[in-house]
């Protein structure tokens, strides 16, 4: 698959896992997976992890594949899972942490 810009990536992941703009700003879009971040550029993944993270719920966020390992390190104790353009799963998003 070529390299999707960030509105192919949004229209990919969106057709894919049937999501849908979210309308609060919070992410990019919203499914009943949970909350989409898109980063369609490496230089866009560190900011879409700072910004998952402070969202409540399931947090994803979706890459070009071929930036997997741009974006795994990022990951790493954020709860924060990550989807590529068809949808597929790269890395489980873990349950939501509770508020204290």
């Amino acid at each position: 698959m070529a390299r999707l810009d960030h509105d192919g990536l949004s229209a990919a992941v969106a057709a894919a896992v049937g999501a849908s703009p979210d309308t609060s700003g919070t992410a990019d879009l919203v499914s009943e997976r949970g909350f989409i971040v898109v980063a369609a550029e490496v230089g866009d993944l560190k900011s879409a992890f700072k910004r998952a993270k402070k969202i409540d719920g399931y947090r994803w966020v979706a890459i070009n594949r071929e930036d997997l390992f741009g974006a795994n390190p990022l990951s790493i104790g954020s709860k924060v899972g990550i989807l590529d353009a068809s949808g597929r799963v790269l890395k489980n998003a873990d349950a939501p942490r509770k508020k204290v």
